[in-house]
């Protein structure tokens, strides 16, 4: 069954976001003969819209206007709803970012539909939009169908593939009406700094947890990644052990951290709360190290190591070494 598909488009210094890419591959595989269409806001919006099209869009609703630099709810919700009117989108697919956790409901709210939020898949069931997410606090998965339209989706970063070919045609680009007034203001910002690959990004997560001991436990983990390579592997930490100072908050990895889908993620000396499993249940492996042989995250790892991680990380380290 033909149905359309509009992308919330992110920008990222200017460029189209790996996650929008994400999207819109998935839109291709959904609309059957439909258009999958993008918004993309604020400066570099007109120039984004080619990669966009390479990505998959069909249509692409761009305002360049900087108004829009600077995430404000109200300004964002009137530009996707005068793309939504133009494109007459099935459903409407959102990064589960920053924006995209107050954007999908408000979406929904405002057109009398549903939104689910943190999806991992949404497939095509009979002619039906099925939507996955983690429940639970990542310990099972539960699939919901769509009374409504237009279904409106959050979906998690890295959890679905882009393009394996781009595309070499061009595209139709509507321009949309510029930010305006908001009724909100930005009166500072922090940002929270991290060096070399971020959490997010990285194939291979190497974190640690209270279970470490102290602060100086981490510089064992670090020195893990280090020997994995810095272009590979990422530090994360679960929220107990940044709540006491041990780590950057840029770097926690949870429910209220970031939310990681490596390929391998190493948990060193984490117990494997649902918190923490809420931010690394996607990945794609994962190996445990805890001297409690009845540690929550042994459930969840593939493989696990029960022992005392100042023994068991140094002889891994070793072994790393070794595969040179």
């Amino acid at each position: 069954m033909a149905r359309n598909i509009l992308v919330v488009g992110e920008l990222e210094g200017g460029e189209l976001s790996s996650t929008t890419a994400e999207l819109l591959a998935l839109g291709t595989r959904l609309v059957d003969g439909g258009a999958v269409s993008v918004t993309l806001l604020g400066s570099g919006a007109g120039d984004a819209a080619g990669a966009a099209f390479a990505a998959g869009a069909d249509n692409a609703y761009v305002s360049s206007d900087a108004g829009y630099d600077d995430f404000r709810s109200d300004q964002w919700v009137g530009a996707v709803e005068e793309a939504m009117g133009q494109s007459s989108p099935d459903a409407v697919f959102i990064a589960q970012s920053m924006a995209g956790r107050d954007l999908g409901p408000r979406l929904a709210f405002r057109n009398d539909t549903a939104v689910a939020m943190d999806c991992v898949s949404v497939e095509d069931d009979g002619g039906d939009l099925k939507a996955t997410r983690s429940c639970y606090g990542g310990s099972a998965q539960a699939t919901y169908s769509f009374a409504t339209s237009p279904a409106v989706a959050t979906i998690r970063a890295k959890s679905q593939d882009p393009l394996e070919t781009p595309n070499d045609g061009g595209g139709n680009t509507v321009e949309l009406s510029g930010a305006g007034d908001s009724r909100s203001e930005i009166v500072g910002r922090e940002a929270a700094v991290s060096e070399g690959l971020q959490i997010q990004d990285a194939p291979i997560v190497v974190s640690g947890g209270r279970g470490l001991g102290d602060p100086e436990g981490f510089e064992v983990v670090e020195e893990l990644a280090a020997t994995i390579g810095t272009d590979k592997a990422a530090v994360g930490a679960s929220r107990a052990a940044v709540d006491l100072g041990w780590y950057p908050t840029s770097q926690q990895v949870g429910l209220t951290g970031k939310v990681v889908t490596p390929d391998l993620y190493v948990a060193i000396a984490i117990s494997g709360a649902s918190q923490h499993m809420a931010g690394c249940s996607g990945s794609k492996t994962i190996v445990a190290i805890n001297r409690d042989p009845e540690a929550n995250i042994f459930t969840a790892a593939r493989y696990g190591i029960v022992g005392d991680y100042k023994e068991v990380v140094p002889a891994l380290i070793e072994a790393v070494k070794n595969l040179d």
